[in-house]
């Protein structure tokens, strides 16, 4: 497997400050969601780790859905920054 760093985007102060932030949350299922797919690409059939995926992806579509719904600003913005695809169920 291939280390590097995904998504240096989010600060270490800001880390230790927002933890339980939306942005925060989905920025680390982000992170997680990216180191399973580069896994994916030598392990192709962990079938447990891709359960594992499916779970953190319905996680981040919960959490991504619920800032849409509360602010559609904060969502644009964070989906820009992370490069995250429209979900088609919104």
């Amino acid at each position: 497997m291939v280390k590097s760093s995904f998504i240096p985007v989010i600060s270490q102060e800001k880390k230790e400050e927002n933890r339980g932030s939306v942005e925060f949350q989905v920025f680390k299922f982000t992170t997680r969601i990216r180191r399973l797919t580069s896994h994916f690409e030598l392990h192709r059939k962990d079938y447990l780790s891709q359960r594992g995926l499916r779970k953190i992806l319905g996680k981040r579509q919960r959490l991504l859905s619920y800032l849409s719904k509360k602010d559609g600003i904060r969502y644009k913005n964070l989906r820009n920054l992370f490069n995250i695809r429209e979900s088609k169920i919104l």
